[in-house]
């Protein structure tokens, strides 16, 4: 029941950090879904939250989707999903750990350099983009860095970049999950609570919406997510 609090609370926290701020759920809650559920599971789990919430804005958002660079990040990320699942698949539960937390790591250092860094530009740079966002989609859930890398490298249009990374993320979540081979076991309380959690934090996070100055926000999340990562690493290598 602990458990199941706590996956609730994560979730919570998650989705009211997405909607306020606009930083990605999976950052802020995969380094704890780690820690609570394991490597394997937890990042699982975030693959789960991480379709369902891509397809739920996706409906209100298709029009703005543009195919083209939706093609050019899907068709390199598919391959990369399949080598990231591999490694989440063969790695024993410490390593993974410790490569999950230092993934983590590397992703939130792309969200900070993102405001500044201008190096993934035309199709090499959507290329890149796609390997990496299908890899650390399948290993850690969140591939959505790479991705915001490239569109601000690129000038996307905002509108026309948050629809068509939903359709991007949900299909490299379902894409995920099926090379992972399955569903993470966990008892129907913890899907009650993250369910539950889910619904609450979207709705927190439309309350607290415009009233929090975004930098800070964006400070705050990313020391969150750093903080998990980092526990995750020094648990992985404690259990070495």
């Amino acid at each position: 029941m602990i458990q199941a609090i706590g996956l609730g609370l994560v979730v919570f926290v998650g989705a009211t950090a997405q909607r306020v701020t606009g930083l990605g759920f999976s950052l802020v809650t995969s380094p704890y879904l780690v820690l609570l559920l394991g490597p394997f599971d937890g990042v699982l789990v975030v693959n789960t939250c991480a379709v369902l919430t891509a397809f739920i804005v996706l409906t209100q958002v298709w029009r703005d989707v543009d195919p083209r660079r939706a093609a050019l990040l899907i068709g390199p990320a598919l391959p990369a999903v399949v080598a990231g699942a591999w490694m989440a698949r063969t790695l024993p539960g410490p390593p993974l750990a410790v490569v999950v937390g230092l993934l983590i790591l590397c992703a939130l250092v792309a969200v900070v350099a993102s405001e500044r860094a201008r190096v993934l530009r035309g199709t090499p740079g959507a290329v890149a983009a796609g390997l990496g966002s299908g890899f650390l989609n399948a290993t850690v859930g969140a591939g959505g860095p790479a991705v915001a890398l490239y569109a601000v490298s690129s000038g996307w249009a905002q509108h026309r970049f948050a629809a068509t990374a939903q359709l991007v993320f949900g299909v490299l979540g379902v894409a995920s999950l099926v090379a992972k081979g399955g569903r993470p076991s966990m008892a129907a309380a913890g899907w009650a609570t993250v369910a539950a959690g889910l619904a609450a934090g979207i709705l927190a996070g439309n309350r607290l919406s415009g009233r929090v100055a975004p930098a800070r926000g964006r400070a705050a999340v990313i020391a969150l997510a750093m903080a998990g990562a980092l526990l995750t690493v020094v648990k992985g290598l404690a259990a070495l």
